[in-house]
């Protein structure tokens, strides 16, 4: 058996109205804090997905191209070394024999 309450109505009816305004409050707030944050990140320099996207692919050709070369460098380093019955080079940077070389250049 269903019984009508004015009371339990009108406290039914003031709940979704004050539901309602809590919505509307969470909007706003979503809103204005989504503003700011554009307004942050417009404020720094960072560049767009696509920009980003362009520059990964970039430097991923660009890795991928050096890997190539290494190899390239490697097999002629081993096909010369071959020829001339050397041990193939270090990754050590070339030593002169004497600084006489560089103190000719040492003043330009």
């Amino acid at each position: 058996m269903q019984t009508r309450n004015p009371l339990l109505d009108d406290l039914a009816r003031l709940m979704s109205g004050a539901l309602g305004a809590a919505g509307g409050v969470r909007e706003e707030m979503e809103a204005r804090l989504r503003e700011r944050l554009q307004r942050v990140l417009s404020g720094m320099d960072l560049p767009t997905r696509e920009e980003f996207e362009a520059v990964k692919e970039l430097a991923s050709r660009a890795r991928a191209g050096q890997e190539q070369l290494d190899a390239r460098v490697a097999a002629l380093q081993a096909a010369v070394a071959q020829k001339i019955d050397t041990p193939p080079p270090s990754d050590r940077p070339i030593e002169f024999a004497s600084d006489a070389g560089r103190e000719i250049f040492k003043d330009e």
